[in-house]
């Protein structure tokens, strides 16, 4: 069952001039094709101005198309009578947790969305309780945001969506302002959501190793969808990726430079392990 369908997609910016006047068309997302089944980890790769953060918007309604059609769980973006159905069920993580976090308490901050759509407060208590151990945080749930990581407090932006119980999550850039440490965090958070809870996943980013968790990859470049295929099939690809200005994980890239050198090892190594066990077979 698809719970994401995109169909000719375009968003344009329009820039106007103090009297009304179109002085300029930016096409951010330019015939965009889109398919997301319910359950599955999908990421969205590309350079910076590349169109992902602009779909991703799209994907719970703060932008509406220029063209095209979009479905979100089965309803038409453009009907303003699906909107709030839609943001129920398509959560949004942004790229700074402190734009999100808004409670001086942390349990608080998790309970600010399901109260916002007229959850039951036992109900709301126990949402809270059940997302906070969903990513790790239930001991934390009285401490204040401001005392917690990065890592922690993007954590507990996850948390308030998930205690929303939406079916999707949409990830824009989350690690982008995170450690290493941090954004393994995070990232474990959301893989464990998606394996354990059948939660619909939507990352977008561009850090490649965490493209490998992904059960399949789109490749964005101006606007338009250039890729898609599993992690594998896209790593492959190495020279394709770096014209679209993308680099590979760098285990990915040693595999491909030791092929390169003669080595007769598989494409699209993803791993550490992969790479070592391809050695251990050739010698």
């Amino acid at each position: 069952m698809k719970f994401i369908e995109a169909r000719k997609l375009i968003h344009e910016y329009i820039r106007r001039d103090e009297e009304g006047n179109v002085e300029s068309i930016l096409t951010a997302l330019d015939q965009v094709d889109l398919d997301v089944k319910q359950g599955e980890f999908v990421a969205v790769l590309g350079h910076n101005g590349s169109g992902k953060s602009t779909l991703a918007k799209h994907l719970n309604v703060l932008l509406t198309a220029s063209g095209g059609t979009l479905w979100v769980d089965g309803k038409d973006t453009k009907d303003p009578d699906n909107l709030w159905a839609i943001r129920q069920n398509a959560g949004m993580v942004f790229q700074n947790p402190d734009n999100q976090i808004i409670a001086s308490v942390v349990e608080e901050d998790v309970a600010f969305g399901p109260e916002n759509i007229g959850v039951s407060t036992p109900e709301i208590w126990k949402r809270v309780e059940r997302s906070l151990k969903s990513v790790g945080m239930i001991k934390y749930r009285e401490h204040s945001p401001n005392r917690l990581s990065g890592g922690q407090k993007q954590r507990i932006a996850i948390a308030g969506v998930m205690a929303m119980e939406p079916k999707c999550i949409v990830l824009d850039e989350p690690t982008a302002m995170l450690d290493p440490n941090g954004r393994r965090e995070v990232l474990d958070a959301v893989e464990q959501l998606n394996k354990e809870k059948g939660i619909t996943v939507i990352l977008i980013t561009h850090y490649m190793e965490e493209v490998v968790r992904a059960d399949r990859v789109y490749v964005m470049d101006n606007g338009r969808v250039v890729m898609q295929g599993t992690p594998r099939s896209i790593f492959s690809q190495v020279d394709t990726l770096k014209s679209y200005r993308l680099d590979v994980p760098q285990i990915t890239l040693l595999a491909y430079e030791l092929r390169n050198a003669g080595l007769n090892i598989p494409e699209g190594i993803l791993t550490r392990q992969e790479l070592v066990e391809a050695l251990c077979r050739l010698y």
